[in-house]
C-alpha cells in the first residue's frame, strides 16, 4: 500500500445498486471527500474507501456495467416524464373533439339545418307535432339530425331533453308521445293536445361533432275529426252498406236471390234423414272453442237448423261441450228450435251436456260417446285443434255421415281427408243464411259476393296497369294509412 496522495482531491458522486437487507435495490447516493490511493494493481478504479458526508456510512463499489445499467433507465425515466408532460399539456385533436360535443361546444365547420318549422301533425289524436327542416347544402358529414324539447324558449340547456333523431336524408318527422305517464309517474315527453310544444335542433356528424342549436319553434297538436287519407275506406263503407239494404229489400219483396251451392249444406237434410231411418241419434261436436269465437257462433246457427228438422223427425240429437258457456247457449238453441217445430214435449236437456274443459279428456269423452251409441250422423261445426282427427277417425269407424265446417287453415286438411263433406273458411258463416233463406240473411251475403268480384276486379287491373303501363294509380287509389 502506498501512502494517500493528496495532489488529486475529488467530489465525486457515485451512485451504486445495492441490496438493502436482501430483498431491495436501493439507489444510493453518496457523496464522498476521499483521495486516491495508488496501488501496484493495473489502472483504474480497483478500491474506493472514504466515509460519506450525511447519514448514510457505507462503503460503496460500482462496475462498469452497473454504471451503464444505471446510465440507460436513467434516460428511459427522463424521456418517459418529457413525454407525459406533453400528453397532459397538450390534448389529442381526438379528445379535444369529444370534449367538445361532450360539453355541447359546436364546432365551426359543422352547419345546421337552414330553416325548421314545426306544425300540428295532421290527420292524428290530437298528439303528434310535424317537423320539418331544410338540410345545408353540404351535409355529407352529417348522418342525424338530434331533436330537443324544452319547457320554454329561453330555458337553459339543462332543462331541454332529447325526444328523437332524423337520419340524414329525411326532411319530415313526426314527433308523437300519447302517454301521460311513465312508470308511475309524470311523462316529460308526453305530447298533450292544446298545450305549446317547443323543439330544437341540431346535426351531428359521425365523429360526434355537433351544430349550433337552431332557434327554438313552437306548435300545438290538436286533434282531427276526420282522416283525410282515409276516404276511399269511407266510400267503400257506404256502397257496401248500400249493397246491403238494397239486397235486403229484394228479399223481403219476395225476389229469388241466387246463392252459390254447397255441397256440405246440400247434405244436412239427407245425413238428418238417414239417422231417423236407421233410428239412430244425431252427433253434433261444437269444437274446443269458446262462445265468442265467430266459427262457434256459426256453429250455433247451423246446429238450430238441424235441431229443428231432428225434432220434426223426433231424432234424438246429442251435443256435448267443453264449457259451461257454451252449455247454457246449447241448451237454449236446442230447446228453441224444438219450440219453433212445435215438439217442445220431445226436448231433453240431458242431451246437451257438459263434459271436460281439458282438450283430450273431452275429445276422449267424445270418442267414447261414439263408440256407445253409433251415431249415423256426426256434425263438427266451430273452433278445432288437434283433435279434429282424432274426432274424424273415431266418427269414420262408426261408420256415420261426417260432415265438418271450420275457419282454423290448419284443420281443413284434415278435415277433408277423413270427412264426407268439409265447409271451408267462409263457407261456414254462409251456412247461416243458406239454411235459413231470411232475407236480413241473404242481404249481406249477396252484397259480399258483389263486393269480392270488385275487389278481384281491382286487384286484376292494379296487377296490369303495374306491369304494362308502369302506372300505379290504381294502387294509389285503394292504399290507405295505417
Amino acid at each position: 500500500m502506498s501512502s494517500i496522495s493528496n495532489d488529486f482531491p475529488l467530489d465525486l458522486p457515485l451512485i451504486r445498486c445495492e441490496k438493502y437487507h436482501g430483498r431491495r435495490l436501493r439507489l444510493v447516493a453518496v457523496r464522498f471527500h476521499h483521495h486516491m490511493r495508488t496501488t501496484r494493481e493495473p489502472p483504474g478504479i480497483s478500491n474506493i474507501e472514504g466515509r460519506t458526508s450525511g447519514w448514510l456510512g457505507h462503503n460503496i463499489e460500482m462496475d462498469k456495467s452497473q454504471k451503464r445499467h444505471f446510465r440507460i433507465m436513467t434516460i428511459l425515466i427522463f424521456t418517459a416524464v418529457i413525454l407525459m408532460a406533453a400528453l397532459l399539456g397538450s390534448p389529442s385533436p381526438l379528445i379535444a373533439e369529444e370534449s367538445s360535443s361532450q360539453t355541447g361546444m359546436p364546432a365551426p365547420n359543422v352547419q345546421g339545418p337552414v330553416s325548421v318549422t314545426a306544425e300540428d301533425n295532421p290527420n292524428d289524436n290530437g298528439h303528434g307535432i310535424l317537423i320539418k327542416l331544410v338540410p345545408p347544402t353540404d351535409d355529407e358529414s352529417i348522418i342525424a339530425y338530434e331533436i330537443e324539447r324544452g319547457l320554454a324558449p329561453g330555458a337553459p340547456d339543462d332543462q331541454w331533453f332529447q325526444v328523437g333523431t332524423v337520419p340524414r336524408g329525411m326532411t319530415e318527422y313526426v314527433y308523437t308521445d300519447e302517454d301521460p305517464s311513465l312508470q308511475g309517474e309524470p311523462n316529460p315527453a308526453y305530447v298533450a293536445s292544446g298545450d305549446p310544444i317547443y323543439l330544437r335542433l341540431r346535426a351531428r356528424t359521425a365523429s360526434g361533432v355537433t351544430s349550433a342549436w337552431t332557434e327554438p319553434v313552437a306548435a300545438i297538436a290538436r286533434g282531427n275529426w276526420f282522416h283525410t287519407g282515409k276516404v276511399n275506406i269511407l266510400v267503400a263503407t257506404l256502397l257496401f252498406g248500400f249493397g246491403v239494404v238494397y239486397f235486403i229489400s229484394r228479399a223481403r219483396k219476395g225476389k229469388a236471390l241466387y246463392v252459390r251451392p254447397i255441397p256440405g249444406l246440400q247434405a244436412v237434410d239427407e245425413a238428418i234423414g238417414r239417422a231417423t231411418e236407421m233410428g239412430k241419434p244425431i252427433l253434433y261436436v261444437l269444437g274446443t272453442g269458446t262462445a265468442s269465437d265467430i266459427a262457434t257462433i256459426a256453429g250455433y246457427t247451423i246446429l238450430s237448423r238441424v235441431a229443428k228438422r231432428t225434432a220434426e223427425y223426433q231424432t234424438p240429437i246429442l251435443v256435448p261441450v267443453n264449457d259451461p258457456v257454451m252449455l247454457a247457449m246449447g241448451q237454449e238453441v236446442v230447446k228453441e228450435a224444438y219450440v219453433q217445430a212445435g215438439r217442445p214435449d220431445v226436448y231433453r236437456p240431458e242431451n246437451v251436456s257438459y263434459v271436460s274443459a281439458m282438450q283430450f279428456p273431452y275429445v276422449a269423452a267424445v270418442n267414447g260417446l261414439m263408440l256407445r251409441d253409433r251415431p249415423a250422423t256426426c256434425f263438427y261445426m266451430g273452433v278445432f285443434h288437434a283433435e279434429s282427427l282424432l274426432l274424424a277417425e273415431a266418427g269414420s269407424v262408426t261408420g256415420a255421415i261426417q260432415i265438418s265446417g271450420t275457419d282454423q287453415i290448419s284443420q281443413i286438411p284434415f278435415f277433408v281427408a277423413a270427412t264426407d263433406y268439409t265447409l271451408i273458411g267462409e263457407e261456414l258463416y254462409a251456412a247461416s243464411a243458406y239454411l235459413s233463406q231470411e232475407p236480413d240473411q241473404l242481404g249481406p251475403l249477396k252484397a259480399q259476393d258483389y263486393f269480392k268480384v270488385a275487389i278481384v276486379i281491382i286487384i286484376m287491373l292494379g296487377v296490369l296497369s303495374l306491369t304494362l303501363f308502369h302506372w300505379d294509380g290504381i294502387l294509389k287509389l285503394v292504399y290507405s294509412p295505417v
